[in-house]
């Protein structure tokens, strides 16, 4: 089996990486980490740019101006995103708009994508739940009302909410006896929508989003099966990919800084103790690695095997969580004093890499999930 990159995932990689060479995370601190103000707006300057590099429709058919490119291509690009922590909603938008080309009707397809895949549409996703630890699809409630859907409820931590067009937002069907979620793109502004402002820890708004007898259209609504599960994996490996980058950066910063800094006149990257905790931290991204793009394989191949698609993103999901809080505590360790100060670059990655790691969630509870699936689908 090949497991090397097609040509065509080569160079979306390549082009994400011309686009965020500009991209200085070094001379941007976030500002509540510095100042206390919180980040307001992302950054449209490289939006555009994304957009024009077409890296924003990676994901969209030809026929709504796309690439026709898999997951593992919006996963290599996330990953150089996060190398320089692009303040920019890929990620969701990517995501989004690949779950209403898969899943949504031809209308809702024609009306939106094109102008997503553009820039033009900015989609964000409510993917946190209520309390951010119990099931998304579970907060809010959707009813029958005529044609139309009412929908009732609360999700937290919406990233970008306050700048998307639209808010993909899962909910429960009520009323039936089988358990059916519906996935519902809500304008922010539409009447009974209601968002709270929160702050993640890497100094970004957030939102709590509150809908109280919100309106929907059918036109507005994916009702097919298995909608919420696909997007929810792509999602959860999408911030795999997000760690991923984040770590083999704060690595590299952490290589560079010990191999300047001497002790007893020689560089501290040469005392074993030192090394043998950069070994450690290189070994736990090849695995966070290597779990990425065996979840990310399965998400694009739709292949058979004896583990469905959420067992492969609960083990990138374990090893993420857990791999990038060691990558970042090492790091912050080697540099000393360095690391704590506010105005270094390494305390904004520490502060990203702790907001990915609670996005993901604990990896005890995965390790759980595992087990469950592994039971449910016996080996051999």
């Amino acid at each position: 089996m090949d497991f090397t990159f097609t040509e065509e995932q080569r160079a979306a990689a390549e082009a994400a990486r011309g686009v965020f060479a500009g991209v200085a995370p070094d001379a941007v601190p976030s500002p509540a980490l510095t100042t206390g103000a919180v980040a307001e707006g992302f950054d449209r300057e490289l939006w555009a740019r994304l957009a024009e590099a077409d890296l924003l429709s990676l994901l969209l058919d030809e026929a709504h101006g796309g690439s026709g490119l898999d997951a593992i291509a919006l996963c290599l690009v996330l990953r150089e995103s996060a190398r320089v922590l692009a303040r920019v909603p890929l990620l969701e938008h990517s995501a989004a708009a690949a779950a209403v080309q898969t899943y949504g009707g031809p209308e809702l397809a024609e009306r939106l994508l094109a102008r997503a895949g553009r820039g033009e549409l900015v989609l964000t996703v409510a993917a946190h739940g209520r309390s951010g630890h119990d099931p998304a699809e579970l907060a809010v409630g959707a009813r029958r009302d005529g044609s139309a859907w009412v929908l009732d409820g609360v999700q937290t931590t919406v990233p970008w909410a306050y700048d998307a067009d639209l808010v993909v937002v899962p909910a429960h069907v009520e009323g039936t006896a089988a358990e059916r979620t519906v996935l519902a793109l809500v304008p922010r502004e539409r009447d009974g929508v209601v968002l709270a402002e929160q702050v993640s820890t890497s100094g970004e708004r957030l939102a709590e989003l509150r809908l109280t007898s919100v309106r929907v259209d059918a036109d507005e609504v994916v009702e097919a099966d298995g909608a919420w599960e696909w997007l929810h994996a792509l999602l959860a490996t999408g911030t795999c990919a997000l760690a991923l980058g984040l770590g083999e950066r704060v690595l590299r910063m952490t290589a560079e800084y010990t191999g300047k800094r001497e002790q007893f006149g020689y560089p501290i990257a040469t005392f074993q103790a030192v090394a043998v905790q950069a070994a450690d931290r290189y070994i736990d991204l090849r695995a966070m690695e290597a779990t990425l793009w065996q979840a990310a394989w399965r998400i694009a191949s739709g292949a058979p095997g004896a583990l469905p698609a959420a067992g492969d993103v609960a083990v990138a999901k374990i090893w993420a969580a857990e791999g990038v809080r060691r990558v970042v505590q090492t790091a912050q360790h080697l540099h000393g004093g360095f690391g704590a100060d506010t105005d270094s670059p390494l305390h904004r990655y520490h502060a990203w890499a702790k907001h990915l790691e609670l996005a993901l969630g604990p990896a005890a509870a995965y390790e759980e999930r595992l087990g469950d699936l592994l039971a449910a689908h016996p080996l051999g």
